[in-house]
């Protein structure tokens, strides 16, 4: 019997995948979806047929077939819902690279600049940080080819590749008259999905960009070095910052909210059928001894976070501090379509967090909220529409539905209100929050890089 796999995602359109692979005999699905067909759907099927043998044979020009069927695919699935889609076959596989978080490559966070490649930063023990590349490097030219005119994931896709491969950089530095060259060899290389500090000396920061396959690894390797470099009796708790945040892997949402947690129910799934509701629960062990927790969200906090988020907020585990979360609440189940051809996103449930409350356009509410002062220039850009301003979306629960949300995280910790609205309050400072909300009263109800125009390689 022919099987394939699916991927279930959850994410913001533009977001990381929340993900969980699956598996189910094509055959049934194939069956179950003739047995449903109606003979009007069969006419329109001939319809469909119809039309694209006219456009064949008619257009001025002669089109590509598989251009022309992917095109009308892409069209099926856009009609459905922001989030379902098709992925040819190199999207698959970019969204494959994005969720393991791991490739071979050089170690370079990269972006566009001008039309130029910059470095942001090379990733610690890896062959760009080895070879001496430096934050704001200049790369001209990979091996032979310039870099001028390639777009952003042109450049990436050229510097990464096959472990124990050799590229050759060029690369331009601020107070180096003339270019550096450097033969570098690609490695194996793990997206740091994880940061962390010591914040006031006694508070451990923890800030998660996305969930992928190294999130929750990750976690637990920084809450232990905090941990260990307070001191257990020093270590006041933990500020978790998912502003921003994307998504990611469902696994790793659950794994991440599971290390806060002790016991209870993390977050549940329905599709249209009730056979296929799912629940997955915390096990016993709070990596962080009970430790306070706040968590840091926002307008750009999407799926995966706001998982984790609603999670804790619902076991009263955490203080939630900042604005609306961007209110994703739907899955989406990744569908390969065999070699070569690509797979399908398709919306296939809703989530549901553990009190039983929908967020789907909706949104976190935090249990303290605090806006940003804004730059003036920057006032326009700052304010996320959320997942109730795109068109097509889901409905909310009961019709009730809130767009727009704050985004903006200042660059300089200093000017961060919300996080210092987080430290206050582990140093048992009263919160000065902008418009103090309502605590979570427990209601009831029926239950694929990462944003932005950095990448790695």
């Amino acid at each position: 019997m022919m099987r394939k796999t699916s991927v279930i995602l959850l994410s913001a359109v533009t977001g990381a995948a929340l993900t969980l692979f699956v598996t189910q005999p094509r055959s049934v699905l194939m069956g179950s979806t003739a047995r449903a067909a109606t003979s009007d759907t069969y006419r329109q099927l001939n319809l469909f047929g119809d039309v694209f043998e006219r456009v064949r044979s008619d257009y001025v020009e002669k089109p590509d077939d598989s251009k022309l069927i992917e095109s009308s695919i892409s069209g099926m699935l856009t009609g459905l819902d922001p989030h379902s889609s098709y992925m040819d076959a190199k999207s698959f596989r970019d969204m494959q690279v994005q969720t393991r978080g791991e490739f071979g490559g050089l170690g370079i966070e990269v972006t566009m600049e001008d039309g130029l490649i910059k470095v942001v930063s090379p990733i610690d023990d890896t062959p760009a940080s080895k070879a001496g590349i430096m934050a704001n490097d200049i790369i001209t030219n990979l091996d032979d080819e310039a870099v001028q005119g390639l777009t952003l994931n042109q450049a990436v896709e050229k510097m990464r590749g096959p472990v124990n491969t050799k590229i050759r950089l060029k690369i331009m530095r601020k107070g180096q008259d003339n270019p550096i060259e450097v033969t570098l060899v690609r490695d194996n290389i793990r997206v740091r999905s994880v940061r962390a500090r010591v914040e006031s000396d006694d508070i451990g920061y923890i800030r998660i960009t996305t969930f992928n396959e190294q999130t929750t690894e990750g976690l637990k390797r920084e809450i232990a070095n905090l941990t260990k470099q307070i001191g257990a009796d020093k270590l006041k708790g933990f500020i978790l910052d998912l502003r921003n945040n994307p998504g990611g892997l469902l696994e790793e949402a659950v794994t991440v909210s599971d290390t806060f947690l002790d016991r209870g129910e993390i977050v549940s799934t329905r599709g249209r059928n009730a056979e296929e509701t799912q629940r997955r629960s915390a096990h016993a062990g709070d990596l962080t001894k009970g430790k306070p927790v706040m968590v840091l969200i926002n307008g750009g906090s999407a799926s995966a976070s706001e998982i984790v988020a609603g999670a804790l907020q619902d076991h009263k585990r955490a203080t939630l501090i900042g604005t609306r979360s961007f209110g994703k609440g739907s899955v989406q189940t990744i569908i390969p379509l065999g070699s070569g051809n690509g797979a399908l996103r398709l919306t296939t449930a809703r989530y549901y967090t553990p009190s039983g409350k929908s967020i789907q356009a909706k949104g976190i509410t935090p249990d303290i909220e605090v806006l940003q002062d804004v730059p003036d220039d920057l006032k326009a850009r700052t304010d996320t529409k959320g997942e109730a301003s795109l068109r097509g979306h889901l409905k909310g629960q009961d019709g009730d539905e809130k767009t727009g949300s704050q985004s903006y995280v200042p660059p300089e910790a200093k000017d961060d209100k919300a996080l210092k609205t987080a430290a206050d309050l582990l140093h048992g400072i009263k919160a000065t929050a902008t418009t103090p909300t309502a605590p979570v009263t427990g209601e009831k109800a029926a239950i694929d890089k990462p944003a932005g125009n950095k990448a790695a390689n």
